[in-house]
Order: structure tokens, then C-alpha cells, then sequence
């Protein structure tokens, strides 16, 4: 028998300021997110960023929360059961978060007191990132590294071209009717640019060259992803080239963002008589905090100040039977 981990980002214990607080002091604290050195950011995240986001990202958080929970929670949950189903047999699932609970320390110590002939961990992020995908894989290999026993082990860190994966976004695409937008967006979370230079290992590469190009060599490239699942998605839905683009969210401070920033680019849509945008978010495999508060309401909230109608989000993948599907073929036919 094999053991198959998911992990997704994590999410508070509960919307309340104190369960936030400790969420965000993790998350920001981690030194792949943001990549100051330690000292410099410890003053910054816990003296600065914290005391002064959390009033707002807690009334955020109440705004996402459901009778269930924390939408990123049950749906991962919801998907590692749909999955265990699928592989019953050939392996043991397990999920778990980056940051918080259920902890990657506790997961982990469940799976080390059973005898599993391999370990297979996917990372929930389909684009590889060092602030996401790396900083999972960092951690495992911290917590497996003090096993007595390590097995045999395979890291999933990237799916954006998966096959299965893109079918599964298209359906959810499907579920409306794309003809009826004015304009389609695609929108993925944002980087600083100085994570996607330290990443880059193609020699004079530019944003253009990420852009128009997923070869071999930037199957690591963050922004080179994005636009590489935009592409597939596209494709399949046979959206004209001039109705749709590719934004990117959730910009923190002030150094620069992978651009064409998210909000911004809604704004100027709606001045331009732009009324009804479609938005995908494919780097997000379940409905969270980016998804559903801060393109469902906060940028519908500017669309219309600015004179848009309706902006809709599409919904994410969360435990679609797709994307069930999709997992199963992520594991079983790494690329």
C-alpha cells in the first residue's frame, strides 16, 4: 500500500481575530513567502503586517465562512475522501494544510507509524511557486528528514499541463454561458517579480519570453504557467483572442507585482463600458478567501463604483468529480 498526501495552503481555525492571527503569523512568517532575512522579517510581519491586517482579514473571513466551515477546509477534506474512493486499494489518502491545521506535523506522524511502501505528496497548486509548491516540499522533507524509516518518496510540483486538469476547469467554464460576457479574465494570485528572477534559470529571459512561451526550461516559471493554463483553457472554449486576459491579484506592499494587476484592469474595463466580466481563478483548486470575498465581492464592489454590472466568478474546482478524476491521473501518470 502507498500513501498519498494533499496539502493544501491552510485557512484559520475560525474567523475570529485571535484563530486569524495566528494564521497569518505563520504564513507570513515563512521565509519563502516573503524573503527578507529573518530578523527583518519578523519585525515586519509581527510588528507591522499582522497587528494592522488582521481587524480587516478577520471581517474577510466571516464574510468567506459557511454553516460548514472554512470553504478551503471541507473542500479539501471533501476531495481526499472522493479521491480515497478512486484508489481504494493502491493507496492510503491523507490531506493536509501548510499552515495550520489539520498541520502537516500531525498528518505526517500518522502516516510515519504505518508501513507504506511509497509516499506521494501533491502540493494543491497546479503552477509551481517557491512561496507555495516550495515551501510545502521545504517542509515535508524537514518532518520526514527525523523519521527513523523514510520511505520511498515522490513529489507532485506541478499539474498545470495535465490533461485531465484543464478538462476540468473547462467544465466549470461550461456551466455558463461565456458568449453573454463582455470580457473573460483569468486570474492567478500574484508574486513579487524578484521571486520569479530567483527562479528563472533561463539566461536574459524576459517577461514577454514567460509570456509566449512554456518550453522545458520554464516548466518552473510561475508566470510562464499561468499564462500556459490560460492558453489550454482557452483553447478548448474557443474564446477570441481579443475577449479575454490574463490578471494577476492580492499584490502585497509596495515592490512590484507580476502585472497586469487584477484590480486595476477591472477598474479600466468598467470605465471603458466593459458590464460583464466571466473570471476564472486557476490557482486555486478550491473557493476561498482570493476567490469568493476578494473577486466575488470586493472587486464586484469597484466594478460597480466605476460603472460595471456584474462580475461572476467561476467556480473552482473544489471536489467536482472532474477534478476527482483528475487527481487520480495526476498521481497515477506523473509527468
Amino acid at each position: 500500500m502507498k500513501a498519498l498526501l494533499l496539502i493544501n495552503l491552510g485557512t484559520p481555525d475560525a474567523p475570529e481575530k485571535k484563530d486569524v492571527k495566528r494564521y497569518l503569523t505563520e504564513f507570513l512568517n515563512d521565509g519563502r513567502v516573503i524573503d527578507f532575512p529573518a530578523l527583518k522579517r519578523k519585525l515586519l510581519v509581527n510588528g507591522i503586517i499582522v497587528p494592522f491586517r488582521a481587524s480587516a482579514s478577520t471581517l474577510a473571513y466571516k464574510e468567506l465562512w459557511t454553516e460548514k466551515g472554512s470553504p478551503l477546509q471541507f473542500h479539501t477534506a471533501a476531495l481526499a475522501g472522493k479521491v480515497q474512493k478512486e484508489l481504494e486499494g493502491q493507496y492510503e489518502v491523507f490531506y493536509a494544510m501548510r499552515y495550520q491545521n489539520p498541520s502537516l506535523d500531525e498528518v505526517l506522524a500518522k502516516i510515519e507509524q504505518k508501513v507504506f511502501s511509497e509516499l506521494v505528496v501533491v502540493p494543491l497548486y497546479p503552477q509551481y511557486a517557491s512561496s507555495t509548491t516550495g515551501s510545502t516540499a521545504q517542509r515535508v522533507m524537514e518532518i520526514v528528514g527525523k523519521w527513523e524509516v523514510i520511505p520511498s518518496m515522490r513529489f507532485v510540483n506541478t499539474f498545470h499541463e495535465n490533461e485531465a486538469f484543464i478538462r476540468a476547469i473547462v467544465a466549470q467554464g461550461d456551466k455558463h454561458d461565456i458568449q453573454s460576457y463582455d470580457r473573460i479574465l483569468f486570474s492567478y494570485h500574484g508574486l513579487p517579480e524578484r521571486h520569479i528572477k530567483k527562479s528563472c534559470k533561463v539566461p536574459g529571459c524576459k517577461p514577454e519570453d514567460c509570456i509566449s512561451s512554456n518550453e522545458e526550461q520554464r516548466k518552473y516559471c510561475y508566470r510562464s504557467a499561468c499564462y500556459e493554463t490560460t492558453r489550454r483553457v482557452v483553447k478548448y472554449l474557443q474564446i477570441p483572442e481579443d475577449k479575454y486576459g490574463v490578471v494577476f491579484q492580492s499584490r502585497l506592499g509596495k515592490d512590484p507585482w507580476l502585472q497586469p494587476y487584477a484590480e486595476p484592469t477591472i477598474i479600466e474595463l468598467a470605465k471603458q463600458g466593459y458590464k460583464r466580466l466571466l473570471v476564472f481563478s486557476p490557482a486555486f483548486v478550491a473557493d476561498c478567501l482570493e476567490t469568493v470575498v476578494e473577486i466575488g465581492s470586493e472587486y464586484q464592489e469597484v466594478f460597480e463604483e466605476n460603472g460595471g454590472e456584474h462580475i461572476q466568478l467561476v467556480e473552482s474546482l473544489n471536489s467536482s468529480s472532474l477534478w476527482v478524476k483528475a487527481v487520480k491521473d495526476i498521481v497515477l501518470n506523473p509527468v
